[in-house]
């Protein structure tokens, strides 16, 4: 069994997709073609935001949207501890410092009272506070409005690391469009993937969107006219036209396909959370779920992954060592106990197999084996 079935995504979509890049071959753009304008179209469309520009990957993204707010050495970025390096990593590469604050215990998601907790009490100058990153942790949105009214009447940006979330919406919009820049990734394994890295930067703020069109071509304005500093930031045709193949397959019937994968779990392995072996996912009141990862806690959670492993059913950890106790921020002074939630989630979150192509008769194998742990 695999933990997402890629090989029989692409054997579904083999003739679009290579068609598509047949085109690109055809035409010889393979940098800026118009297969990025395509891509970046229809991703405005799908997700309510005025403009997209696609780049590099996820992680770009992330430097991209920062860059765009001019952040550098002596400023702050307010995010989470749960996540993947990249979201703190971006703040580090700016030269600027990571803020973390603890999470939710049931969204796993930035918790807004203990943001607000943290703008009460820290001591950080107002103007060097400048941002936070929220991020859409396993496919779910955060909880923007209550993070909004935390944040009202301070100068700070909101930035949505929507990494996870692609195909997500929180009370009818659909992510993407929640922050003030909102990035994505296109990482294979990502509920839209492409086939190597990639990502996408979302804004409706036009001067935003100029400004981040110049950085992610090494601040060029016009042809050998480089307006401001920048990178190579941005995402080839190729990868563009697998995207564009995949899109309306993945916007009609794949993001409907995980929740039904999601909800099979659910009804499955509810007698496990009901005898409080597991706790499953929440999901949040008016919002879609995409589904990056279907991830419960579990009781022994090491053991169950060790059982899970020696039946061959593929599991992960997201994630195992939270980020403020990584050797990679030492410098920030953090240590065991100052993001209690954090910790705890750490060792007790699994994640299972999920995609948009898992069968019923895998799902019921993968459920069968994780009740037999308990029983």
């Amino acid at each position: 069994m695999q933990f997402c079935n890629l090989k029989k995504q692409y054997s579904d979509l083999k003739p679009d997709i290579d068609n598509a890049i047949a085109k690109v071959l055809e035409h010889g753009f393979y940098v800026g073609g118009p297969e990025v304008s395509e891509l970046e179209k229809k991703c405005t469309e799908f997700t309510g935001a005025k403009f997209a520009k696609a780049c590099s990957s996820g992680t770009d993204a992330l430097v991209l949207a920062l860059m765009a707010y001019d952040v550098g050495l002596g400023d702050y970025v307010v995010t989470t501890p749960f996540t993947f390096i990249a979201t703190a990593e971006a703040i580090a590469l700016v030269g600027a410092k990571t803020v973390f604050v603890d999470i939710d215990p049931d969204t796993y998601n930035i918790c807004p009272k203990k943001f607000a907790e943290l703008l009460e009490t820290t001591d950080i100058p107002k103007e060097k506070l400048r941002g936070v990153i929220t991020v859409d942790l396993y496919g779910q949105c955060a909880d923007y409005d209550s993070i909004r009214d935390v944040m009202k009447g301070r100068d700070m940006f909101l930035i949505q690391d929507a990494a996870q979330s692609f195909g997500a919406a929180y009370k009818g919009a659909n992510a993407c469009s929640q922050g003030d820049i909102s990035t994505t990734s296109f990482f294979p394994a990502k509920p839209l993937g492409c086939y190597g890295d990639g990502g996408m930067v979302f804004t409706s703020d036009a001067e935003l969107d100029l400004k981040l069109n110049w950085l992610r071509n090494h601040g060029q304005n016009e042809m050998y006219n480089h307006k401001i500093i920048g990178m190579n930031g941005r995402l080839d045709s190729m990868q563009c036209a697998v995207l564009n193949a995949k899109f309306d397959r993945f916007v009609n019937t794949e993001i409907k396909n995980r929740n039904k994968a999601a909800d099979k779990y659910i009804q499955l392995l509810k007698p496990l959370a009901e005898a409080g072996n597991i706790v499953l996912p929440y999901i949040m009141p008016d919002s879609v779920h995409v589904w990056a990862q279907f991830t419960l806690q579990a009781e022994d959670r090491d053991g169950l992954m060790a059982h899970l492993q020696k039946n061959s059913i593929p599991c992960a950890i997201h994630y195992a060592k939270p980020l403020h106790m990584q050797e990679a921020f030492a410098d920030l002074g953090y240590k065991e106990g100052d993001f209690p939630v954090t910790e705890a989630m750490s060792k007790k979150v699994i994640s299972l197999p999920m995609c948009a192509y898992k069968e019923p008769e895998e799902i019921e194998l993968v459920c069968r084996t994780v009740s037999e742990f308990y029983v």
